[in-house]
């Protein structure tokens, strides 16, 4: 697919009216959906960027589960794999500690950060669109450490902040495989979240050397050589993945906590007592199918008349309205035996228990 296309076909415009936004790269959006915000899954993503665009130094807690609520789903989940020096690992977050990880992102000293997706892949399916996007780079601006460490002090004046942090900023661009679930639906949000990382490079920028060299600090040249991160996470982001893994499995703790307001304590009791009922508890037994017999004479009936088409139909004498039996007895009717007399005025038929 080229890189731009046309906002209208070379015959003329499409027969139907174009929709309100365009994608990053200049192509419009799909049609012959639903809605025109079902266009690109991408798409979604740079709403995100944008929304992450809009955080600030004073966004708090409710900015950030606003920002969860609106790309992710109540049951969503998150996952991150990547490999460290002592080998690779796997974190897997839910709902509820989602806001507080991209928090940590920017608690890394971090002032940007954008995902940036090339050539994704799409696949529709009843409930959720899959997007795959095997080249997807996270891209964060690391600018208020540098310049800090640097010249020894804070930013001279809250103008300059923006601009100094901009220009003086460690980019990390971090590599891999992202795959995304969302639901199809009106609000299109954020099911399953897996970024896979494969690599990252740190790129720093030319004003930072200048800097280094005016001063001719041997030991500040050391310090820009190494790395700030480790496979593109902040040791902020690291921490509170390693906080997750305690943090995950006690969602149910919180979650009894906060509904019926016990003590810690008695939130453990009672959720163990409630897994060890469980554990202990007999598997619920079916109730075996009572059997029924094959009425003989019925299927002799059916199959007399679909052979003749001249078959006869039985008396058939129905019981007392009122008339019960249990469910484990069986009444067998045998068939009538004439006792000399004509069919109907004295037949005697044989019940048996």
């Amino acid at each position: 697919m080229p890189a731009q296309m046309p906002p209208h076909h070379p015959q003329g415009p499409p027969p139907h009216p174009m929709p309100p936004h365009t994608m990053p790269d200049g192509r419009p959006l799909e049609h012959g959906r639903h809605t025109p915000y079902f266009g690109q899954p991408d798409y979604r993503i740079y709403e995100m960027n944008k929304r992450l665009q809009q955080r600030t130094e004073d966004s708090d807690n409710l900015w950030w589960d606003a920002f969860a609520t609106e790309f992710f789903e109540d049951d969503a989940t998150l996952t991150l794999t990547f490999c460290l020096e002592d080998g690779p690992k796997r974190y897997t977050i839910g709902r509820t500690l989602i806001p507080r990880y991209f928090r940590s992102i920017f608690e890394g000293d971090v002032t940007d950060l954008y995902f940036s997706l090339k050539h994704p892949k799409e696949s529709f399916h009843n409930t959720t669109i899959t997007l795959d996007c095997d080249q997807c780079t996270m891209v964060a601006h690391h600018g208020k450490p540098m310049y800090n460490k640097i010249l020894g002090g804070q930013y001279p004046n809250e103008l300059m902040k923006e601009q100094l942090a901009k220009d003086n900023a460690v980019v990390v661009c971090t590599e891999g495989r992202l795959i995304l679930e969302f639901t199809f639906d009106d609000l299109m949000r954020i099911k399953s979240w897996h970024f896979a990382t494969r690599q990252h490079r740190e790129l720093v920028p030319r004003s930072l050397i200048a800097l280094q060299a005016q001063q001719q600090d041997p030991a500040m040249l050391e310090q820009l050589s190494k790395n700030i991160t480790r496979q593109g996470l902040t040791n902020s982001t690291l921490n509170y993945l390693r906080l997750c893994v305690i943090l995950e499995p006690m969602q149910e703790l919180m979650s009894r906590h906060k509904a019926y307001a016990l003590s810690p304590r008695d939130c453990l009791k009672t959720t163990l007592f409630q897994k060890w009922q469980r554990m202990v508890a007999p598997p619920e037994t079916q109730r075996p199918p009572s059997k029924r017999r094959k009425r003989k004479s019925s299927a002799t009936n059916n199959a007399n008349s679909a052979g003749t088409g001249s078959g006869k139909k039985k008396n058939m004498s129905p019981g007392p309205p009122n008339f019960s039996l249990a469910s484990q007895d069986v009444m067998v009717v045998g068939e009538p035996s004439l006792m000399g007399g004509e069919f109907g005025d004295e037949d005697e038929r044989l019940i048996t228990r």
